[in-house]
C-alpha cells in the first residue's frame, strides 16, 4: 500500500509542484480509472496547496461540464460551455488564471468565499475530457508559476489515463 507523506509547502513553487507531481505519479501508478484518479488528484492538491478552498474536476458531457470528484464545499453541478471560468476554459481549450473572480464577466459563484481561480482543461489528443478547477479565498493567489505547476500536475494525471479504455466523455466544444 502506498504511504503518502504530507507535503511541506515550503520552498519555491516549482519545488512544491515537483513534489506534488512525484507523489501523484506514485499515487496513480497502475490505476487507470478516471474517476478514482480524479478523486485522488483532487485530494492530494487540496491537502498540498496552501490557501485553496476548492479543488475539483468538471467532466465534459455533451455541451456542458458536469461536476466530478472534488474537495471543498458543495459546488455547481452543471456549467454550460462558454459560461464562467470553467466553461470559458473548456471552450477556449486553454488555462485561465483569474486574479479576481469579481472582475471576470459571467463568473459563476458556487462558493462566495472564492476570490481567485485557475482552471486547466484536460485534453486528450485535442479532445476535451473536462477541466481541473482550483479556487482560493485570497485575491491574486495564482500566478504563472502556479499555471505551469498545475499544468504539470494535469500532465501526470492524464498520463495515468493512457489506456485504450479512456472514456469518451462527450463532444469537443465549439468556439463561443
Amino acid at each position: 500500500m502506498l504511504t503518502l507523506n504530507r507535503l511541506e509547502s515550503t520552498g519555491s513553487k516549482e519545488a512544491v509542484y515537483q513534489r506534488i507531481c512525484e507523489q501523484l505519479d506514485e499515487l496513480l501508478a497502475g490505476e487507470t480509472n478516471f474517476i478514482a484518479n480524479a478523486a485522488n488528484t483532487a485530494a492530494l492538491l487540496f491537502q498540498s496547496l496552501k490557501d485553496v478552498n476548492w479543488v475539483g474536476f468538471y467532466i465534459a458531457e455533451g455541451k456542458e461540464l458536469v461536476l466530478g470528484p472534488f474537495q471543498g464545499l458543495p459546488a455547481c453541478t452543471r456549467i454550460p460551455f462558454g459560461k464562467g471560468v470553467c466553461g470559458t476554459a473548456a471552450t477556449q481549450l486553454k488555462t485561465i488564471v483569474v486574479p479576481d473572480v469579481n472582475r471576470f464577466s459571467g463568473h459563476i459563484a458556487c462558493d462566495r468565499a472564492s476570490q481567485s481561480e485557475i482552471v486547466v482543461p484536460l485534453l486528450n489528443w485535442g479532445t476535451l475530457l473536462g477541466v481541473l478547477d482550483i479556487d482560493s479565498a485570497s485575491l491574486n493567489r495564482f500566478d504563472e508559476e502556479d499555471k505551469e505547476g498545475i499544468e504539470s500536475v494535469v500532465s501526470v494525471f492524464l498520463a495515468a489515463q493512457a489506456t485504450p479504455d479512456l472514456p469518451d466523455f462527450g463532444e469537443e466544444p465549439t468556439g463561443a
